[in-house]
């Protein structure tokens, strides 16, 4: 798709004809830009728009830029468009640092990898180094602020989105603890990041279905074959039939699309095909409706008696109702609820002291410098103010010169981009890389070929955290959870955590278990939704095959049996540190292990919790837990003398769904 960029001049020609006797710099336009593709023009003003190109108030654009060419799906496009509505906010727009043109720079380089024209992007900076433009700022952002954001300013014919989401404000998980959103730590900025499906999409209306044929009635029953029909037989010459029009009507809105019932109505007289429909059920009075439960008739009764049929429909639309979810009556509180953050480390270190780490034959590349010159921005005055640097260049010169960095430097450049990926702008362009096959991420997630459980601690820390950031991006969870479950990007994401998960250091199974609990996020939404509302969609894309793989489960598995074991060596080694430290008089010892030991067990429990809350009986998690006498090495560890032993989670997982919730 060719992208294109559309320029207005906001002033109608006022800034070219005076600006040079007003400021003493001659400004040939207060610049508008909005980015086309795909025959939509995609802009910033309250809000992010899509409008048919050419449509808006502005008329016609003074100028028309090629930008280049995408291979980019519409509906990453889409994602990536909707991951910026957090940022390009209605209150967030500032002529002067936070404008139409900020947005059309981030789109574009995500799309191309090529800025808009440098006269446009610093224009505001031209105008406030002028007395006049300090002086008159207030005034020209409000008369500008009108023009973008007036409700005729957005006027035009609107495209749909193809991919709407809702965003719910909440609370933001960040470095394995639960804190309130903020802007990367700092300004108090509410760019939520939420996982994808935290509000379940809402239920539409239903609507009766008008029949004619046996070859329809058999195609809306085959639909309804794991929820419930009713087939309403009328007649255009029945006038009690007429009665019960809008009840059926309503009963039909109240009964939605994702119960996946069906409410027909066949009119008998309109043709011969619609009444062989009536023969084959051998009706002949009207109006009659019968009912049908799970491809089998349930009920027939004939008469237009409105609160009759409101019972009966009723009643079998909660008798088609899915059971509740035996897990759903134990005494499961974190688990018996939605997740709607993923795990993400926010934490920004010295910037200047990890460049000097990476060494200047990788850092001082113009790339680099333009990453960490956005960071800084991004840390002091929040994302809306920090605009994208070059992506497509940072990861050129990552792919082609990180294989010949020292490998002692590895975790440093992991760690720049771990931090830049806590924007999901960064994280969406690192997760649509399709051209290159996620060429950064392989590069950065793959240890020399070797198991990431021998890896450096260091390396391992800024890999889990790296790939946890990533779930800031809705592109990235889409791909991960909706693309095929064998994806080279998902393995290599379950790969890191199943191998982390068996490191020899607490911190590491720790922050493999926030990962998993990452990965396992997405279906344990679904699974608790359908556990409280008796839902069972059967959709064509079964949420089920979101799951983390059986190797990942078994990793996690191996990870908690082993913990005793592991936690009481780092506790001896801790010990013995003590004691040479004592020994030298020094009081830098190691310190206690049991706050990691604590740590690290809860995360590998809630990981587990997630995973087993409300799993199919068939799944083979059930399988492995009592392959590896799971219940038994969780008495073991509430019996012994591990600090580990007072934490909650042993008796919702261990007695709850462990003993009574288990297949």
């Amino acid at each position: 798709m060719e992208v294109q960029l559309y320029v207005y001049d906001l002033s109608q020609g006022l800034a070219r004809q005076y600006s040079r006797a007003l400021t003493g710099v001659q400004i040939d336009a207060i610049y508008h830009t909005a980015i086309v593709l795909n025959n939509v023009e995609y802009f910033f003003g309250q809000g992010i728009h899509r409008k048919v190109p050419g449509s808006t108030h502005h008329g016609r654009p003074m100028q028309i830029v090629p930008l280049g060419h995408t291979d980019l799906p519409l509906d990453v496009i889409e994602e990536y468009i909707d991951s910026l509505q957090d940022i390009y906010t209605p209150e967030s727009y500032d002529l002067f640092v936070h404008n139409c043109n900020n947005f059309t720079q981030d789109l574009a380089m995500f799309l191309v990898g090529k800025s808009i024209p440098e006269d446009i992007r610093s224009l505001p900076e031209t105008f406030l180094r002028t007395p006049i433009g300090q002086m008159l700022r207030g005034q020209i952002d409000q008369s500008m602020r009108t023009m973008a954001q007036a409700p005729d300013a957005v006027s035009g014919r609107n495209v749909a989105r193809s991919l709407p989401t809702a965003k719910p404000a909440v609370k933001s998980t960040t470095n394995g603890r639960i804190t309130a959103t903020t802007a990367n730590g700092t300004t108090p900025q509410t760019h939520a990041t939420a996982l994808i499906n935290a509000v379940p999409a809402l239920d539409t209306p239903g609507q009766v279905h008008f029949i004619s044929s046996l070859t329809e009635l058999d195609r809306l029953l085959d639909a309804a074959r794991h929820s419930c029909a009713v087939i309403f037989f009328t007649s255009a010459t029945c006038p009690p039939c007429k009665i019960v029009y809008p009840t059926y009507d309503e009963l039909a809105a109240e009964a939605g699309t994702k119960s996946g019932a069906k409410l027909i109505k066949i009119d008998i007289s309109a043709s011969p095909s619609a009444h062989a429909v009536a023969q084959r059920y051998q009706v002949r009075a009207t109006p009659t409706f019968i009912t049908f439960l799970k491809g089998q008739k349930q009920d027939e009764w004939s008469g237009a008696n409105p609160a009759q049929l409101q019972g009966n429909v009723r009643l079998l639309l909660q008798m088609a109702r899915s059971p509740q979810h035996q897990h759903s009556t134990l005494k499961l509180p974190t688990f018996q609820r939605i997740i709607q953050k993923p795990i993400t480390y926010t934490r920004t270190p010295p910037l200047d002291k990890l460049l000097v780490k990476i060494g200047p034959s990788f850092s001082q590349h113009s790339s680099v410098q333009g990453l960490v010159a956005y960071i800084k921005a991004r840390e002091e005055k929040g994302m809306t103010e920090a605009p994208l640097p070059n992506l497509h260049a940072f990861s050129e010169h990552l792919t082609s010169s990180f294989s010949s960095l020292p490998p002692e430097t590895h975790f440093a450049v992991i760690d720049l981009v771990r931090c830049a990926a806590i924007d999901p702008r960064v994280s969406s362009f690192l997760a649509a890389e399709q051209d290159h096959e996620h060429e950064t991420l392989k590069t950065l997630l793959t240890h020399a070929g070797e198991d990431f459980s021998t890896a450096p601690y260091n390396i391992q820390s800024v890999s889990l955290q790296l790939a946890c950031n990533l779930f800031t991006s809705n592109v990235f969870q889409e791909r991960l959870f909706h693309g095929h479950s064998g994806s080279p990007l998902r393995e290599s994401i379950e790969t890191l955590a199943a191998q982390c998960l068996l490191s020899p250091h607490l911190n590491a199974r720790s922050m493999a278990a926030a990962l998993v609990y990452n990965l396992a996020a997405y279906v344990h939404n679904a699974r608790v939704h359908n556990a409280q509302t008796g839902t069972d969609t059967h959709d064509d894309d079964d949420y089920e095959s979101a799951a983390p793989s059986d190797d990942l489960s078994a990793a996690l598995l191996e990870s908690i049996t082993t913990f005793s074991q592991l936690a009481q060596a780092s506790s001896t080694n801790t010990n013995t540190n003590k004691s040479t430290a004592t020994n030298m008089g020094s009081d830098s010892g190691s310190g206690s292990s049991n706050g990691n030991d604590k740590e690290a067990f809860h995360a590998l429990l809630l990981a587990l919790g997630m995973l087993l809350y409300a799993a199919p009986p068939e799944n083979m998690l059930w399988d492995l837990c009592r392959a590896m006498d799971l219940r038994e090495v969780l008495r073991d560890v509430r019996s012994s003398n591990l600090a580990v032993k007072s934490e909650p989670l042993l008796k919702e997982v261990g007695d709850e769904l462990l003993e009574k919730g288990a297949f």
